[in-house]
């Protein structure tokens, strides 16, 4: 393949041509579908008449026409890439005809069949795949869609909008036409055929709308759906409520694929869903996998608005769609759900994986520059950081004036596609922010680190608080500017134990505030501060920074008691138990004796000594940093050591608080029946917490306690979490058999399946790679499966840190192995896969050596772009 260059956002020009409406007829088959399509094309007033180029890829052109004419050789010229027709008027109809074929489309673009079902993935520029099109967000048009197949073998064909004709054909066929009012990009296109089954229900809009929904899916699944529906509705009342939008067509449809690169896509109409991102099941979805799919539904019938009605001008606006609505999503699922949990979670992710992004080869801002392949930017830092920017938004001009800015925003740009100074022009003129320096957050990549200093001033009863910002170089942009940073933040009395007020230049913000550091360094001086406090900084991470704090022990295991905000109390007890595990690290790097700090003990011991309702919270301040979290703390990742210290920790807050741990267990056991609540979730969640701490020092009552978890079969929470610590463990006497008896139960839902692999190779013990060898090989994995690719793969590379990182380079050689071979079948899994070779930089030596061979042995394969510019961006 030839070298793959770059495309950069200073070159954007619009269309040659724009397309006021596509007509498109789909004559099914595995092996060559034919593809007609009408294109109603018009001069777009800024460019001349003349040349237009249309993308396509792997397509066989059998015929070409302009206004009724057919085009003449030496008029077009068709390559590897796209069609290019020398000659237009300024308006006319192009008729084309192509051949595709689904059944050899591997990579999950374009058009292809799943288990024997057609379906599609436009986004990002999978279109091309289909037809010769201008496979651009800012070409927006309707769509009229007839499909035509098999009546035994697709009796279900869908498509974008609203059905208004269908009918039989000779040989057994048939068809059915839809109709699209609403102008999209050819990335929003949708089509689905195959021998699917539906539950139906309805929602009335606001305005009085009867709208049907629909979820489609193979007839064993049927049963697995309620949880979605139930989670569809409840977006579309919260979308109407929170902003105003509501649903535009007469139907909604959600369709379940089981082969599926993303986890789901907002097309116009008709969201195609990885099966794992909508089905759901006591018996065969955790809790999280109900969650899960409760956010995910919202994100998608979120992006009718924000994605679909109003789009995005160019791939570089990604995040103008994917921010806003997974800030739409998050808040959701908080109002919903534990506030302060999700917000946990948010937070929790993000400084683990968004961070290390940010750290990295690939770190780029959330609007890019330049791309090689755009599908390599579906990242954290577009989707997740992007959110968070949105936040930092919403929270700066508040939340009466967010809406009146997203109000405006929809209804000046509705059937638009925008860029992201578009939306946030609508929230300055609403507000009055001058977003000069606040822009800068999208065109600045890296990770602001804010130093802080704080003094008392016992005389004065002042509180002088110094913040100082910088941003680390990144690839491209080795000098940064000073950002816009709100920075939300209480003052906590050490007499009392409560916020005390904040009076700053005279002004009495209460007792939680926002500030605003604008500068490299700034000061704040806060007046009639009665008392002596402890800062609680950053509450609710109210912008996505590293922020350090000369905290002693004794201030963070005060605001674990303390603070008000649900976040830092949280955050608190992380910082105490990295700050112990520093000293555990140092002492297993040195081959000292490692001693527990009684500090983080008895922290513990109050926690567990507490009366909450939210549950859930108390399991999240209960579980310790992760290994991939403490080692981004780290400036050198010694695995082994982290490793170590961290089961080190677990173990001796077991030992010394067996009792308690015992306690919180048997006093959340419940034999009610299975629901997805929030009270529920957070029973589970801490009663499997503790049971974890107990598994860890192999308690015998534990263990039995483990074994009989999971022969309850009550959910599939509690089985799979009994399973995996059974399974983590060195019992292979009860690990084995629950181990067979648990595969074979299942060998027939593909899904359950992906939580079998994932929990076996991610075990500590020294056989989890050949493991991965051992179930690369069983019958229920394929590599042409993104899941599974992610649940044995992903998870093995991602999660067992001590088993990939191993000294003999066995890991990553697997891992490369797996990504040559999925660059050949499926570039954009392959791509996303290798990220875990791309951050050699941060590891010893030795293993910085193993990680670039096998990054080099992947360079020296004919990469597709995908894996190119990942692989050059991790050598450079």
């Amino acid at each position: 393949m030839s070298e793959p260059q770059p495309i950069h956002l200073s070159d954007y020009r619009p269309p040659a041509y724009r397309v006021t409406h596509t007509e498109l007829t789909f004559d099914l088959d595995p092996a060559a579908t034919r593809v007609k399509a009408r294109l109603h094309l018009e001069r777009h007033p800024e460019r001349e008449a003349g040349e237009l180029w249309l993308d396509g890829e792997a397509l066989t052109l059998t015929s070409i026409a302009v206004d009724g004419q057919a085009l003449a050789e030496d008029e077009y010229e068709v390559s590897a890439d796209g069609l290019r027709i020398k000659r237009l008027p300024d308006a006319c109809l192009l008729d084309t005809e192509v051949e595709i074929a689904p059944k050899d489309n591997t990579a999950l673009a374009g058009l292809y069949q799943s288990g024997g079902m057609f379906c599609t993935q436009c986004e990002a520029e999978g279109f091309r795949r289909i037809t010769y099109y201008p496979d651009r967000p800012d070409v927006m048009a309707t769509f009229s869609t007839t499909v035509i197949g098999d009546a035994g073998r697709e009796p279900v064909l869908l498509s974008n909008g609203n059905p208004v004709e269908k009918g039989e054909l000779p040989n057994g066929r048939h068809f059915v036409t839809w109709d699209d009012p609403h102008p999209k990009p050819c990335y929003l296109f949708a089509l689905v055929a195959g021998d699917l089954s539906k539950v139906e229900d309805a929602f009335t809009t606001m305005s009085g709308r009867h709208v049907t929904l629909q979820i489609w899916v193979e007839a064993e699944n049927l049963d697995k759906t309620d949880h979605a529906m139930a989670s569809l509705k409840r977006a579309m009342r919260w979308d109407e409520e929170a902003y105003g939008r509501e649903y535009d067509l007469d139907l909604f449809m959600i369709v379940a694929v089981n082969d599926f690169n993303m986890g789901a896509m907002e097309n116009k109409g008709l969201n195609i869903f990885n099966s794992a991102a909508v089905l759901t099941h006591p018996n065969t979805a955790t809790d999280a996998a109900f969650q899960r799919v409760e956010g995910i539904v919202a994100h998608e019938y979120f992006h009718n608005w924000s994605g679909n009605r109003v789009t995005c001008r160019d791939w570089f606006q990604l995040s103008l769609k994917e921010g806003f609505t997974v800030f739409r999503d998050q808040t959701f699922s908080a109002e919903v759900n534990s506030a302060p949990v999700k917000r946990i979670e948010e937070v929790s992710f993000f400084r683990t994986a968004q961070f290390a992004e940010d750290a990295g080869p690939t770190a780029h801002p959330v609007r890019p520059d330049s791309y090689i392949e755009i599908g390599n930017f579906y990242t954290l830092t577009i989707y997740e950081k992007g959110a968070e920017i949105v936040r930092m938004l919403a929270n700066l001009v508040g939340e009466e004036t967010f809406r009146r800015g997203s109000d405006l925003y929809f209804s000046r740009f509705d059937g638009q596609a925008v860029t992201i100074e578009d939306f946030v022009a609508c929230m300055a003129e609403v507000s009055g922010l001058d977003p000069t320096q606040f822009l800068r957050w999208y065109s600045q990549a890296g990770t602001p680190e804010i130093d802080a200093f704080g003094e008392y001033d016992y005389a004065n009863g002042a509180y002088r608080l110094i913040l100082r910002q910088r941003t680390p170089a990144t690839p491209g942009q080795p000098d940064k500017q000073a950002l816009h940073i709100p920075i939300r933040l209480g003052l906590v009395g050490t007499k009392s134990g409560r916020d005390l007020r904040l009076t700053l230049d005279g002004e009495d913000l209460g007792r939680d505030a926002v500030i605003h550091l604008r500068e490299d360094e700034q000061e704040f001086l806060f007046t009639d501060v009665e008392e002596a406090p402890v800062p609680s900084l950053l509450r609710g991470f109210s912008a996505p920074v590293k922020l350090s704090f000369p905290y002693s022990r004794e201030d963070l295991a005060f605001l674990m008691a303390h603070d008000s905000d649900g976040f830092n109390r949280w955050d608190a007890g992380q910082r105490l138990t990295l700050l112990a595990l520093d000293d555990l690290i140092a002492a297993h790097r040195n081959g000292v004796e490692k001693v527990m700090d009684a500090r983080v003990v008895e922290a513990f011991r109050v926690l567990l000594a507490e009366n909450t309702d939210d549950k859930a919270v108390l399991a999240e301040m209960l579980s310790l940093p992760s290994e991939a979290y403490i080692a981004e703390q780290q400036p050198l990742v010694d695995v082994d050591a982290i490793f170590a210290a961290r089961t080190f920790v677990k173990q001796s807050l077991a030992q010394e608080l067996r009792d308690e741990f015992m306690a919180i267990y048997r006093a959340n056991q419940s034999d009610a029946e299975y629901a997805p609540t929030p009270e529920q979730i957070g029973e589970r969640a801490l009663k499997n917490v503790a049971l974890s701490y107990l598994i860890s020092i192999e308690d015998e009552e534990a263990v039995a306690l483990a074994q009989a978890q999971f022969e309850a079969d009550h959910n599939m929470t509690d089985v799979r979490h009994a399973l995996t610590l059974l399974v983590h463990s060195s019992r292979a006497d009860l690990a084995d058999p629950a181990l067979r008896a648990f595969g074979q139960k299942w060998s027939h839902d593909p899904l359950v399946m992906d939580q079998w692999f994932s929990l076996q190779v991610t075990r500590p013990q020294s056989d989890a790679l050949d493991r991965v060898r051992y179930l690369m090989e069983h019958p229920a994995f394929s590599l042409k499966n993104p899941n599974k690719v992610r649940a044995l793969i992903g998870a093995f590379a991602g999660q067992n840190r001590v088993n990939f990182h191993r000294l003999d380079g066995e890991g990553y050689r697997l891992l490369a192995d797996v990504v040559i071979e999925l660059n050949r079948l499926n570039p954009e899994i392959a791509a996303r896969i290798v990220t875990p070779l791309t951050r050699w930089q941060r590891f010893d030596e030795a293993r910085q050596e193993l990680m670039k061979s096998e990054l080099e042995r992947i360079r020296q394969e004919p990469l597709s772009p995908n894996v190119y510019e990942i692989v050059h961006k991790a050598l450079a």
